[in-house]
């Protein structure tokens, strides 16, 4: 497999940690659909900017319904449940949501590729739920989290949106590049949110830090992270990459605790270990399977 997709994967994880704590602190500014917009406008700028590269698109005759599927999945719909999540939870907490992915990724993969899906992944996803479940139970409404079940639900919805882009991801990497693809979902993305984005007034006083965490959006998280991701899972198993996903609730935890100052209660806590321990177990058998694969 080798080195460098794991660097690229793991950089992705990390930006897109980062992505809930600009999100959440954006939120105060913009309505979500104006963040994802204007995210998604100076990304595609960017991209405009490597017009002769975005030209060598090579389409081929039925990859329209993958290409549909990709777009609609991840940005458009992904990112209006993940925004609209963030107004009623914490960055923390939808950051351990994200946990379930890989598991998403699996049945999707076993409904969609049909891959096998074993025992422990279905007894892991099983835990994994309970534990979001018991996590947004025990959340209350405060200034940070107006509404954590409905948000964490909404994260969740993102998150069956996320299984979706990867499992079509896989589909068009073999003969699209990661930097055709990530470019597609901004120009797309740019389209599908103007329309929510122009209802709402776009606050003329906005200040550098907020056009700031809009640019880090647009370049580091929407072209860096996806380019990675998608550059990562054309060179290898999309379980394997699905895998590293883990990493983005212990990232964001930490980052919602440094920047943002949130914090768990002991209960939240055990849930999220339940969260953990439901996701490892849903690995165990892949693992296993991919050794006996790779010995024959």
């Amino acid at each position: 497999m080798g080195f460098l997709p794991v660097l690229a994967l793991t950089a992705a994880m990390l930006l897109w940690s980062s992505a809930f704590i600009s999100l959440k602190y954006l939120l105060d500014f913009l309505h979500p659909a104006q963040i994802v917009f204007l995210r998604m406008l100076l990304a595609s700028g960017c991209f405009l900017l490597f017009f002769k590269q975005l030209r060598h698109f090579n389409y081929e005759r039925g990859d329209w319904i993958w290409l549909l599927i990709m777009v609609v999945a991840e940005p458009c719909l992904y990112f209006l449940f993940e925004a609209s999540a963030l107004q009623f939870t914490t960055a923390g907490q939808a950051g351990v949501i994200t946990a379930t992915l890989p598991l998403l990724v699996s049945i999707a993969a076993f409904l969609i590729l049909k891959e096998r899906i074993g025992r422990n992944q279905i007894a892991g996803f099983t835990i994994a739920i309970l534990g979001c479940v018991i996590l947004s139970l025990l959340s209350s409404s405060g200034e940070k989290a107006s509404n954590p079940l409905l948000g964490n639900m909404l994260e969740f919805g993102a998150m069956i949106c996320g299984a979706i882009y990867s499992i079509s991801v896989r589909k068009l990497s073999q003969r699209y590049s990661a930097w055709v693809l990530t470019s597609l979902q901004a120009f797309i993305g740019a389209a599908f949110f103007a329309p929510l984005a122009f209802q709402h007034h776009i606050p003329t006083n906005m200040g550098i830090t907020q056009w700031g965490c809009l640019l880090y959006l647009a370049t580091l998280v929407t072209i860096g992270a996806y380019w990675f991701y998608n550059w990562a899972v054309s060179k290898m198993p999309v379980s394997l990459a699905g895998a590293y996903i883990n990493l983005i609730p212990v990232f964001t935890l930490f980052l919602a605790y440094i920047l943002l100052n949130e914090r768990l209660q002991f209960g939240q806590f055990i849930a999220c270990l339940i969260v953990f321990a439901g996701v490892v177990l849903s690995q165990i058998k892949e693992r296993r399977n991919i050794v006996v694969a790779e010995a024959a």
